[in-house]
């Protein structure tokens, strides 16, 4: 079994609320939480306004797919989260 983790560090500019910083990142969990090889939870930054991490820990039985996975995921989060992505890391856990 491999699994990796892919943590992705949001900048939200202009944002001047928790409230407005939700509705911005809304989303995010339930529309990539549903995969099964996929876990995901907003890991840093709960209390700022203007900036999110979110970490995503995908799994299977090959690297191959958890790469592949995982870049699909960062791709599909770029284009559907309405904030700046200014860091991105890739730890591998098995």
């Amino acid at each position: 079994m491999k699994a990796c983790l892919l943590r992705i560090d949001f900048y939200l500019g202009g944002c001047r609320s928790l409230k407005e910083k939700r509705q911005r990142l809304k989303g995010i969990r339930e529309r990539y939480g549903k995969t099964t090889s996929i876990a995901v939870c907003e890991s840093g930054h709960q209390d700022t306004h203007t900036r999110s991490q979110w970490s995503f820990i995908a799994s299977a039985a090959d690297s191959g797919v958890v790469e592949s996975t995982l870049m699909e995921l960062e791709r599909a989060v770029q284009l559907s989260v309405d904030a700046e992505l200014i860091d991105v890391q890739r730890e591998w856990l098995v």
